[in-house]
């Protein structure tokens, strides 16, 4: 059967499935905001770094869930938008694919795209140790504007309507990078504030206007513009963090945000 095999793992993550399954059972102990999130805001970064904030994310969606998990993440390589569909593998097993959901979307389907691409793979441990009923819908983002989510959105919510799956959208993306800790907080946390209430258009004005490069904006909008549409009123920050929260350098982080849109 082909599949999409783990790129990044012993990496990003563990490659061992005994070690990987101990640290995400640290991440997930304990942590339930007590809500039911249509999307999230999750990290891809090492998990050292960001796999504790990933977790809180996840945290949002019932432990129960065996619909399909839309996976959008940023394309670091320059790929035009394209959809996985094959079944993605991790060290804990196999994440399913809902082969009709992404046949429904209507999304180039390029996998040598996917082939080595972590913004995507790092989201898969989470999924398969949470959520192991469910499948998911990979999709890649190239254009990253306004326009370019906003039809993403559209496709998405038709794909809803014409399949009747049971969906919660996963926007891969980190924060500012490599700037001083001050400034990423500063710009970061202006930009998530315009998420609270869904303002795609405030919150793409202030990322440009602060420069704040934050890698999977796109992700992160089409996510909110689908959610709006499906019912949620407001984004919510769980939790926020930076690189230098670990490393304890602050001249030069990353940051990390939870956000659940309900």
């Amino acid at each position: 059967m082909d599949m999409r095999p783990c790129s990044v793992a012993g990496m990003f993550y563990p490659a061992e499935p005994r070690h990987l399954e101990q640290l995400l059972e640290t991440f997930f102990r304990s942590r339930s905001p007590g809500i039911d999130a249509r999307g999230i805001v999750s990290p891809h970064a090492g998990y050292v770094y960001s796999g504790e904030t990933g977790a809180c994310a996840f945290s949002s969606i019932p432990p129960d869930f065996d619909g399909t998990f839309v996976v959008v993440g940023p394309s670091h390589r320059g790929y035009t938008t394209c959809a996985s569909a094959v079944p993605w593998e991790t060290p804990l097993g196999i994440v399913d694919l809902d082969r009709e959901f992404v046949d429904v979307l209507g999304i180039e389907i390029d996998e040598a795209a996917h082939q080595n691409e972590h913004s995507l793979e790092v989201q898969m441990p989470f999924i398969k140790y949470r959520f192991p009923r469910a499948r998911i819908a990979p999709i890649l983002m190239g254009d990253q504007s306004y326009r370019a989510a906003a039809s993403l959105a559209e496709q998405v919510l038709r794909a809803i309507e014409r399949t009747g799956r049971n969906v919660r959208i996963v926007a891969s993306s980190d924060f500012s990078h490599y700037i001083p800790d001050r400034v990423a907080r500063r710009q970061d946390l202006s930009a998530i504030d315009a998420l609270a209430t869904l303002d795609i258009p405030e919150f793409y004005r202030r990322l440009r206007e602060s420069g704040a490069t934050v890698c999977g904006y796109g992700p992160i909008a089409s996510m909110c513009i689908a959610c709006r549409s499906l019912g949620a009123e407001r984004g919510e920050l769980l939790r926020y963090t930076t690189s230098g929260d670990v490393t304890g350098d602050l001249d030069q982080v990353v940051g990390y945000a939870a956000i659940a849109v309900v």
